[in-house]
């Protein structure tokens, strides 16, 4: 098991590393964290949510896992980091695994999954806060490739790695549609290659999915069609609604000027501010080089043969495609590109590994300059600390950090446990608060004031303050909104006390409770 060593020490510098992020306080508390986060809470007393909170999709592994890890640490945000932690550190070894097995070369392996260690601002930023399963489903992307290139190969007769690998396959389906953009190569990779040969291997792996995913078809069953369009991306179909062509046109751009570049570390994923572009140019000529040299493998019979390539080349080309011509390629945050950057570690382990016997000064080279950059861009985004590393595209929902809890010790002293606020302000400031402080998200928080009831995820918040005598209102980084609602209550006769706190804005002590609708804010 020597060849575990390098792997091993690799994952403890990565996680060291992300230790080190996370002590700076860079990461900042988002309200879709504190919402896995109150699921956990839930969950330890007896709740059973299928799905995130408020919508059909992403189940609550996350929430599970990390109910886990609050069990032996207490609910808390360090819990939901050491859960994240953890996730990927496994992805980082199941990098070298599945590199090590389809490149069949030790030393590209460990370029790999050096790669994936010390990886760009994006990838930083979504295996350090949870959103609800991207961590997951990176890793059992990993996994389901390795298993399924196995299967193939040195695993056809095994009927166990079969059902194992579609449990594995329906628990991804669950847990995050993005799942797909490996199950739909492996689906036509595995039937391809095995033929009717292997007709039992399938019908294990198409009833250990539809086992996996049983939470998914219960909901299904239960609930309707809501689930299947918003495994489509109903939910935001509303940001493309220029036409099949229009919207095709729109997300090829966000693919070129927004995805692409935030994968390979040129931009953060929260702004379109470049990242050092001057240590970036050589960075970016070696990944466009590694890119062609994958792509050579494809003329090659016995890589066809093999099928790690094409597998992987699969990948790549169903994300791709699944991004124009979805709702989801109107996301310019490049989130969606995460799954990529296993085949581009590899991709670039082998390109080095095969320059590395006749000219490794120039190999080494090429990856310090890769990881170089990594780090340094990681060391810029630390070091713009208000946003700090942010999950919000929009500066409206760029909170200023620490003053959470000086918000909440305001509200509990002047009679602020019950009131409105949006999205980015209610779950954080609930799950501080042990629950203490229940806003309704029925703000809007977008600078021309729209608002979905989306927002408002957790019906009983909504009972709560529809049952309270009195109500605040809790604004962020919005001038525009407060001079609104300022107005609509001078104009209902309504009189209140003002306090800013950081990025929010307290309208408290209300002499009357006045709800958003007699504002007509939503309207």
């Amino acid at each position: 098991m020597a060849y575990w060593v390098w792997p091993a020490g690799i994952m403890l510098g990565a996680v060291a590393l992300r230790g080190l992020i996370l002590a700076t306080g860079a990461v900042p508390f988002n309200a879709d964290e504190a919402i896995v986060a109150l699921m956990t809470k839930h969950i330890l007393v007896g709740e059973r949510p299928v799905f995130f909170y408020g919508q059909a999709y992403m189940g609550s592994l996350d929430a599970w896992l990390v109910a886990l890890a609050s069990a032996l640490l207490g609910p808390s945000v360090a819990a939901i980091r050491v859960v994240q932690t953890v996730l990927y550190a496994a992805l980082i070894g199941t990098t070298y695994l599945l590199a090590r097995h389809t490149l069949r070369d030790e030393v590209a392996a460990r370029i790999a999954t050096a790669v994936m260690a010390f990886p760009p601002v994006l990838l930083t930023l979504y295996t350090t806060a949870s959103l609800g399963g991207y961590g997951e489903t990176l890793l059992l992307g990993n996994v389901l490739l390795l298993l399924g290139h196995r299967l193939v190969h040195e695993d056809r007769q095994r009927l166990s790695r079969w059902l194992a690998f579609g449990m594995l396959a329906g628990l991804g389906f669950w847990t995050f549609g993005l799942i797909l953009v490996y199950l739909v190569p492996l689906a036509v990779f595995l039937p391809v290659r095995v033929g009717r040969q292997g007709w039992r291997g399938l019908l294990l792996a198409g009833l250990g999915f539809a086992c996996g995913s049983s939470p998914w078809w219960l909901y299904l069953l239960a609930h309707g069609q809501a689930v299947l369009s918003e495994l489509g991306g109903s939910a935001i179909a509303g940001a493309s609604s220029a036409g099949l062509l229009g919207n095709m046109w729109a997300h090829t751009l966000n693919l070129l000027f927004f995805g692409l570049p935030a994968l390979a570390g040129l931009r953060p994923p929260w702004s379109v501010e470049a990242i050092l572009p001057f240590l970036a140019v050589p960075a970016l000529v070696i990944w466009l080089r590694a890119g062609v040299f994958a792509a050579t493998p494809l003329r090659s019979r016995l890589a066809w043969s093999d099928g790690a390539w094409p597998l992987l080349w699969g990948v790549g080309l169903t994300l791709v495609a699944a991004f124009i011509l979805t709702p989801f390629g109107a996301d310019p945050s490049g989130r969606y590109f995460l799954p990529l950057y296993v085949p581009m570690a590899l991709a670039l382990g082998v390109l080095l590994a095969h320059v590395r016997p006749r000219r490794p000064g120039l190999a080494w080279a090429a990856l310090v300059a890769v990881l170089g950059y990594n780090l340094a861009g990681n060391a810029w985004a630390l070091a713009h600390n208000p946003p700090g590393l942010t999950t919000q595209f929009d500066p409206i929902s760029q909170l200023e950090p620490g003053h959470e809890q000086e918000l909440i010790d305001f509200l509990l002293a002047h009679g602020g446990e019950r009131g409105y606020s949006n999205y980015w302000v209610t779950f954080p400031i609930a799950f501080l608060s042990d629950e203490r402080i229940i806003l309704s998200a029925e703000l809007p928080y977008k600078a021309d004031l729209r608002y979905t009831p989306r927002d408002n995820r957790y019906p009983a918040y909504i009972r709560a303050v529809a049952a309270s005598p009195t109500a605040v209102y809790v604004t962020t980084n919005h001038p525009r909104l407060d001079a609104l609602i300022r107005d609509r209550l001078w104009g209902l006769g309504v009189t209140f006390e003002e306090q800013q706190i950081g990025s929010y804005h307290v309208f408290y002590d209300l002499s009357r409770k006045v709800v958003p609708d007699e504002l007509g804010i939503n309207r």
